[in-house]
């Protein structure tokens, strides 16, 4: 099993209340990024079936509170701040008498909290070995593949996720000015990485195909995509951009709208699933075996399969390493059309 369980000064003997069943105030440690914060949350819906009176409070980086700030089983939100000192921040957690400390980042700050805290904690460990192995020597070790949240449940003793999916809530007032009584379908051109970004002229190929059969194209995404979602829009006569400065509220209510959406191995992929609209997802340089596919959620994940290069990161490249950027160029817009083609008779 992924996991470390530590007692720090505490005696062995008090394993019980390892049990989540038993613990009063819990604190979640999972500081960033956007997908890995939303795969948190079936975790968050296993305990509080398990133990609905336990208040869970988040530590979270200031800039991915707006993922969770509306989570219905979330008691109080920290912020992580670059400019506080963990000394201070450990400070103010201490006050708030926590039994129980559940580290979902393992990093160097995550670990030095939990001891600061010096409490009963369990960790999810990371498959940093067998990640280096598949990537860097193409050795897969990966026996089974294992969704992230069912890696970050492992080591929490007494929960189960069962059907438990991604969870994400928005206020009411935010609205989308798309009809659903239309065939939206959103695009979602971004990722962080070129080698998780399918090519911005395949989304262009892909429109064409859709706004031909009489489906609206919506652009959708945050900042740093304004210039993928501008360059598309100018080459897709019919398409709508509504990528957002950031606005994660607005880009949810849009997608929600939205009948389906294409989109790459990315935090927007994770949104879309958390409020189970289907995805088709592009992966080129991650593989499934990370744990990152569609997570309970209706999808179809496209990959090239036949490269012996796959995958050359696992979280993305500036470029091709092999120069030819296959994973993603075999992946045509008719092939992508044939698969959505097959998936919307089910919609």
């Amino acid at each position: 099993m992924d996991c470390v369980v530590d007692f720090g000064k505490f005696d062995v003997r008090n394993y019980a209340i390892m049990n989540i069943k038993q613990a009063n105030n819990i604190l979640i440690i999972r500081f960033s990024s956007l997908g890995d914060v939303l795969l948190t949350t079936p975790v968050l819906s296993a305990i509080n079936r398990v133990n609905p009176g336990a208040k869970i409070d988040y530590l979270i980086k200031t800039n991915f509170v707006v993922a969770i700030k509306y989570h219905p089983h979330i008691n109080n939100i920290y912020e992580f701040k670059k400019e506080e000192k963990i000394s201070k921040l450990t400070d103010r957690l201490i006050e708030n008498k926590y039994d129980f400390v559940i580290d979902l980042q393992n990093n160097f700050r995550s670990r030095k909290i939990t001891s600061r805290l010096n409490i009963p904690f369990v960790r999810y460990k990371k498959p940093t070995i067998k990640k280096l192995l598949l990537v860097k020597l193409g050795i897969n070790r990966y026996k089974e593949i294992i969704p992230i949240p069912q890696m970050y449940a492992n080591p929490i003793e007494g929960i189960s996720l069962g059907d438990d999916s991604l969870l994400f809530n928005y206020p009411e007032t935010v609205t989308s000015s798309l009809s659903k009584s239309d065939k939206n379908i959103a695009f979602c051109v971004g990722a962080k990485h070129f080698t998780k970004r399918w090519p911005a002229d395949y989304f262009i190929q892909l429109g064409i195909k859709l706004i031909a059969q009489g489906y609206k194209v919506n652009l959708l995404g945050g900042i740093d995509d304004i210039e993928l979602c501008d360059y598309i829009s100018a080459n897709l006569p019919g398409a709508l951009n509504l990528c957002e400065d950031n606005n994660l509220y607005q880009v949810a209510a849009n997608m929600k709208a939205c009948d389906l959406v294409f989109c790459n191995d990315s935090g927007l992929m994770h949104l879309a699933v958390a409020l189970q609209v289907p995805v088709i997802a592009f992966f080129g340089s991650s593989v499934k075996e990370f744990g990152f596919a569609p997570y309970n959620a209706k999808n179809t994940l496209l990959e090239n399969n036949s490269l012996s290069c796959r995958p050359c990161s696992h979280i993305g490249l500036s470029s091709c390493p092999k120069k030819h950027f296959d994973c993603m160029k075999n992946i045509t817009s008719d092939l992508v059309m044939e698969e959505f083609q097959n998936m919307a008779k089910n919609l």
